[in-house]
Formats: C-alpha cells, sequence, structure tokens
C-alpha cells in the first residue's frame, strides 16, 4: 500500500520520495489541490503557515495525520478534523531556540545594546557590566528546548531548574511556581500554547519575580498578558527578552516597542541557517513511523 504524503515546497518532495511506501505530491497555497490529492493521508503544511493552510484538512476525506515542521502547534489543535492526528517537530529546533536565548541573555547581561549605541554616538563608556555566570534561571517548559538551555547554560556556569506540568525526577511541578519565581534572575518560558498556557504569565506570575529578573519569552505571546508585563516594564521592575509577542506581528504603533528595559526580536529562534534540513529529518522520521503502522512519537498531548 503506498500512502499519499502532502507537502509544501520541493525539499519536502525529495524528502518523502525517500521514503519506501510513499507518495508526494507537491501542493501551493492559494492554488487548487494537485490530482491525487484526495487520496492524502499526511499533510506536511509549510513553517508557519496561517488559518488558509489549516482549512485545507477539510478538504482531505482520507487525511489521518498532519505533520508540522515547527515545535508549536497552537494554529492547528482543535481546528483538524475528528480522527486527524497531530504531531509537531519536537526536536528540530531546539538547539536554535536555547542559542537564541542564550544571545538574549548575554546581550542584556553585557550590555551589548547599550555599546552598540555608544559606538554609534562615537562614545568610549567603559564599565563594568553583569554576567551571566553564577545566574540562577527558570526555565517553564520540560521538553527538547528546554533540556538545550539547560545544557548551555551550565556551560557558562549558570543554575537552572525546570518546571513540567507535573513534578518528576530533575523536573519541578507547575503547582510550585508561585514559591519558585522570586528565587530566579531570569524566567524562561518554553512552554506550548495551551487553555493552561495563555496567560499563564499575568500579573500576579509577574509580581512574584524579583526585582530586577529578566523574563523570557521563547514560547508563544499569548503565554504573556502583554499589559501586565507593560506595566512591570514602566516601573523599570522587570526587565524582558520577547522573541514572540500579542499581538503578532507587533504593529508598528504598540507601546511595547518603546518600553523600557525590553529587547525584541521578530520570531527568529528558530529560523537559522538550516532549519528547514531539521525540520524535515524530524518529520521524515514521524511520517516513516506513520507508514509503517507505528505510532509517530511526536504527537500533540498538551503537557509540556
Amino acid at each position: 500500500m503506498t500512502v499519499t504524503v502532502l507537502v509544501p515546497d520541493d525539499y519536502g518532495l525529495a524528502a518523502v520520495s525517500r521514503l519506501e511506501g510513499v507518495r508526494g505530491l507537491r501542493f501551493r497555497l492559494g492554488e487548487p489541490l494537485p490530482a491525487g490529492a484526495q487520496e492524502t493521508e499526511v499533510l506536511v503544511p509549510g513553517f508557519l503557515v496561517g488559518p488558509e493552510a489549516v482549512h485545507m484538512t477539510w478538504e482531505l476525506p482520507k487525511l489521518r495525520l498532519v505533520q508540522l515542521l515547527t515545535a508549536g502547534a497552537e494554529a492547528w489543535a482543535g481546528k483538524v478534523p475528528q480522527g486527524v492526528s497531530l504531531s509537531i517537530a519536537r526536536g528540530a529546533h531546539g538547539a536554535s531556540t536555547a542559542e537564541w536565548t542564550m544571545t538574549g541573555l548575554l546581550t542584556v547581561y553585557r550590555e551589548f545594546v547599550e555599546f552598540t549605541r555608544a559606538q554609534r554616538e562615537h562614545r568610549w563608556t567603559q564599565h563594568q557590566t553583569d554576567t551571566l555566570s553564577g545566574k540562577r534561571v527558570l526555565i517553564v517548559g520540560a521538553g527538547d528546548l528546554a533540556r538545550e538551555l539547560e545544557r548551555k547554560l551550565t556551560a557558562f556556569d549558570a543554575e537552572s531548574v525546570l518546571v513540567g506540568t507535573h513534578a518528576r525526577e530533575g523536573i519541578r511541578g507547575v503547582d510550585e511556581l508561585p514559591s519558585l519565581l522570586g528565587d530566579f534572575d531570569a524566567v524562561v518560558m518554553m512552554v506550548p500554547v495551551t487553555a493552561a498556557t495563555t496567560g499563564m504569565v499575568d500579573a500576579e506570575f509577574l509580581s512574584r519575580m524579583a526585582d530586577g529578573a529578566i523574563l523570557v519569552n521563547a514560547a508563544r505571546g499569548p503565554v504573556v498578558r502583554t499589559d501586565a508585563l507593560l506595566a512591570e516594564l514602566r516601573k523599570g521592575r522587570l526587565r524582558a527578552i520577547l522573541d514572540v509577542t500579542d499581538p503578532e506581528p507587533l504593529p508598528a504603533g504598540h507601546p511595547l516597542w518603546d518600553a523600557p528595559g525590553v529587547l525584541i526580536t521578530p520570531h527568529v529562534g528558530g529560523s537559522s541557517r538550516g532549519s528547514q534540513q531539521r525540520g524535515w529529518a524530524i518529520a521524515t522520521e514521524q511520517i516513516r513511523r506513520y507508514v509503517s503502522g507505528a505510532t509517530p512519537e511526536n504527537l500533540v498531548r498538551g503537557e509540556y
């Protein structure tokens, strides 16, 4: 039996065509589905595509699996037909996102933004800065991204603690967050968007963080209540490093752009050279498992 897999690009077409028992079909968003698409059992949408791709799932009567190229599934969860499984690219972008987080922390602690501004103004501003070494970092999340960050922080002599949906060996439970937040220099969000994590970082959460601490959002924008974060930034009590925002893209006139103590990047944590290859390597392995009758390992289960 041959399984039809619908893919968004030529790289993916070549990747799935190397799998035994797979027939790859290329689609283009905004155009009619290719001949034979009605036989599709597996759909691989493009990277960070919008609602138009989600609507495709309702046009594919034999669809059984949506395999994403990203670790985030919030645009898809609960929006595909009943009986269609959802699998993410867990493991593809963890190293890149952890690297982004490290870059952000080092940039803030070593004041590279300020030094860059001084360079443009031809000012020599030699002075002592802070350091990442010795800092305590709370990572809210316990998946691939969190593990990669934990490993990198260790190399910089920083201490880290992971928080997951429930406590287990080496991981604290999310119910412990209220008592943990005040003991850390930085809090890094690396959770999926679910009903439980949407708005998790609210005014109460932020109020429990230590004075001068840094909130890092490497998850998704809706995890953080933007108004609550703005209030803390304007008071100068907390700082923030954001790769994602709510709303996103951040409108040109939004007050978050000019808030004190915030560093913003345009959702580029996982967007580094080789991201396409890494994403497809994970995707093809999940598809291989599906074709062989095994359960894909990266099915969305609502935990972190």
